[in-house]
């Protein structure tokens, strides 16, 4: 077994590459990343969508799921979606923000 460490940062960094395919963000900046939760192999993500009837939804957590997988030490990886607090465009960061035109 290898020294790896798989680190909440790692995680967040391999999910800037999902992408709400209707908003050109990836989700970590549009603020759907509620919490990463690292226990030794196993990656438990708690997220959001921008409303409850988001259709890109079940494309959102599976590619979240394989990516996160996929990473190097990463042996099963748990994707719960949750509602509360719901999100709003405060969430966003900034740079999603100035990338909206909203700053």
């Amino acid at each position: 077994m290898s020294d790896l460490i798989i680190t909440k940062e790692k995680v967040l960094e391999v999910l800037s590459d999902v992408y709400d395919p209707e908003i050109p963000i990836d989700i970590v900046n549009l603020g759907l990343v509620y919490d990463v939760e690292v226990v030794d192999t196993v990656v438990n993500l708690k997220m959001t969508m921008t409303s409850p009837g988001c259709p890109s939804a079940r494309e959102i957590v599976l590619e979240s799921q394989t990516l996160v997988s996929e990473m190097e030490g990463v042996i099963e990886a748990n994707v719960e979606i949750v509602w509360d607090p719901p999100w709003t465009p405060e969430k966003m960061s900034d740079e999603a923000r100035v990338s909206m035109g909203m700053d």
